[in-house]
């Protein structure tokens, strides 16, 4: 862990709560089907190079709310890519009449995670697992594709969700004022976009890992929470 102290605390995080109601999925959206979690799982594996462990590249929620189980990680890095607030939410950590903001990965520059290897299991049941957790609409947002990644260990290959550019809630790269003010106002009914916020930026440090703009965002999110009183 860092020697650097957060400006976003767990007491400003705790002001940002509130009850939300869950409305449920969005109707007028179209949804994945198992037809198609199939189809995707078959295209990821078929595309898997080599057949050694199967790695997992977290750089958000991932870190500390994997999905599935894992029996190492490595901070690794991938170039080409990096993380930005460019997902439009209306569910989750936000609403309809306030929506919010989710991270990705979207192309350019480098990004600095933690790469699980996850346990020789059921390969189809694994990724059915993180495929069905990381992507639900059509066009999906996300998708899955194998990254080279650089770690203190030697090189390694490992899956990712990135971002489709095409995909139904892509938001494209919105300047830091304006992401910080969604993360500092909106919650959903599995909570606060600051609470989440918090918790990459903790999970990151506590890992040595320093991501000097999420770092800019917590202190711009925390100078509006205080403000707000």
């Amino acid at each position: 862990m860092s020697g650097r102290k957060m400006a976003l605390t767990e007491e400003l995080v705790a002001r940002c709560h509130r009850e939300v109601a869950d409305t449920g999925p969005d109707p007028d959206a179209m949804h994945l089907d198992d037809a198609d979690y199939e189809v995707m799982i078959d295209e990821t594996l078929a595309a898997r190079p080599g057949n050694g462990p199967l790695w997992l590249f977290a750089y958000g929620s991932l870190i500390w709310k994997p999905e599935v189980e894992h029996t190492d990680e490595r901070v690794a890095l991938v170039r080409g890519w990096h993380r930005s607030f460019c997902i439009n939410m209306t569910r989750w950590r936000a609403t309809k009449a306030e929506p919010g903001l989710m991270m990705g990965m979207d192309r350019g520059g480098q990004c600095k995670g933690v790469a699980l290897r996850l346990t020789d299991g059921d390969r189809r049941e694994q990724l059915d697992k993180l495929f069905r957790r990381e992507m639900t609409l059509k066009p999906s947002t996300y998708k899955p594709r194998w990254l080279k990644l650089a770690t203190d260990e030697g090189p390694l290959t490992a899956l990712a969700f990135v971002i489709n550019r095409k995909g139904h809630a892509y938001a494209g790269a919105l300047g830091e004022d304006a992401v910080a003010e969604r993360l500092a106002t909106t919650c959903g009914h599995w909570g606060s976009a600051a609470d989440y916020l918090y918790n990459v930026v903790s999970n990151l440090e506590q890992r040595a890992i320093h991501d000097r703009h999420l770092w800019r965002l917590q202190h711009l999110v925390a100078e509006r929470i205080v403000a707000r009183g």
